[in-house]
């Protein structure tokens, strides 16, 4: 399964990303977002989507590896993928009938969303 990875890219960009090549996806907080977290394996799909201003998913990533000896601060290794080639605003997505029962629509706040694999495909298209 897919996930969405939110980020404020003045703390974390996908441009850092892209940057360093990989980091670990941390400071999350919210017991779903960790749940969805430990769920991840190696080799998961993600997006990047950038809150604040550009409110769009932007990028691609992987897990390259998860942790998950402290439950409640899974340690998620991700490298960067590709720049989506048209960044996919929140408003072109909540247009979208696809994703009409995603947690990224109904649950704003949620900062690791699990896609199915046609929203990852309309999000990378």
């Amino acid at each position: 399964m897919p996930y969405l990875l939110k980020t404020e890219p003045t703390v974390y960009s996908f441009a850092d990303l892209q940057r360093d090549k990989s980091t670990l996806w941390d400071g999350v907080s919210n017991p779903t977002a960790v749940k969805n977290l430990r769920e991840m394996t190696p080799g998961t799909k993600l997006i990047i989507y950038e809150t604040g201003e550009k409110k769009s998913a932007v990028g691609t990533a992987t897990v390259v590896s998860v942790d998950t000896k402290d439950p409640k601060n899974p340690a998620v290794n991700i490298r960067a993928g590709k720049p989506l080639p048209n960044p996919v605003t929140l408003a072109q997505i909540k247009s979208q009938k696809l994703f009409a029962d995603s947690p990224l629509v109904r649950i704003g706040r949620l900062s690791v969303v699990p896609l199915t694999e046609a929203q990852y495909n309309s999000l990378v298209s």
